[in-house]
């Protein structure tokens, strides 16, 4: 069933999805996520012959890499949202409220990993060591991503300040009176 899409509405006419919502639509991602990782981990484990975890690691993260930011671009641009992103109601827009171009979407993708790269660093920078620790410190550096919202005027994450992208609540009709579709 194909989505449809609502016209160009200048971003600033949509309401910012909420950070609980954007969160806990974060959350469902991951849990999909793991599934396409699983699939994409087997895929390259069978083309390569992989035997051993370690064996041929560093290309088994470019190949998640690269499938990951398939997945994303591909969604980002197509309709807007991921699945998760669909069931909270959120939809990705740039500036001016239209789902964004591959390289906007590829952009952002690039700069998402700034939830995961400050707490990787500290956790090499500082040799922590420890699944718990590590967790942990991943949890805590994700934890302060998320507040820096909370300095942003119209709480969107920096990596979307940074792409000028924004992730809006598409239950509210635009306030230039444009019907949402699915709302």
């Amino acid at each position: 069933m194909p989505v449809a899409i609502p016209p160009a509405v200048p971003s600033s006419s949509w309401q910012p999805a909420n950070l609980r919502r954007r969160l806990l639509s974060f959350v469902y991602e991951g849990v999909l996520i793991f599934g396409v990782v699983m699939v994409a981990g087997f895929l390259y484990g069978t083309l390569t012959a992989q035997r051993h975890a370690l064996q041929g690691m560093h290309g088994l993260q470019a190949f998640v890499f690269l499938v990951l930011g398939i997945y994303f671009v591909g969604f980002w641009t197509r309709v807007g949202q991921t699945l998760p992103m669909r069931t909270w109601h959120i939809r990705l827009v740039d500036r001016a409220g239209r789902r964004p171009g591959v390289a906007r979407a590829s952009v952002r993708y690039l700069l998402c990993w700034l939830w995961f790269l400050p707490a990787l660093g500290a956790v090499r920078l500082f040799e922590i060591s420890g699944g718990g620790r590590i967790s942990l410190a991943l949890l805590t550096g994700m934890m302060l991503y998320a507040l820096l919202a909370f300095f942003s005027r119209d709480r969107q994450f920096l990596h979307d300040r940074l792409c000028g992208t924004r992730l809006v609540d598409v239950r509210q009709t635009p306030k230039a009176g444009v019907d949402t579709p699915g709302a």
